[in-house]
């Protein structure tokens, strides 16, 4: 079962690729010029958002405190507290 969960408000990506550059196995930038998450949902109100297990945690955190506009946040399922 996963853990987090992962939000990525794209509408605010300003398509400087710090995550596809840091987590490739999970990031990767579209045709539009914007990051998005491989495997990601869109919600209607246009944010991406994905479940990630403990394995996949440090690597998907690092990808959203390396985000310049800090629009990547990772969730604790469990608390519903905000890691980043």
């Amino acid at each position: 079962m996963a853990k987090y969960k992962i939000e990525h408000e794209v509408q605010n990506c300003i398509g400087c690729s710090a995550c596809a550059l840091t987590a490739p196995d999970y990031w990767e930038m579209g045709p539009d010029g914007k990051s998005h998450m491989k495997g990601s949902k869109k919600r209607a109100d246009g944010i991406e958002e994905n479940e990630i297990d403990e394995k996949d945690r440090e690597i998907n955190e690092l990808a959203a405190r390396n985000c310049p506009v800090n629009v990547i946040h990772l969730i604790d399922k469990e608390s519903g507290k905000k890691i980043v």
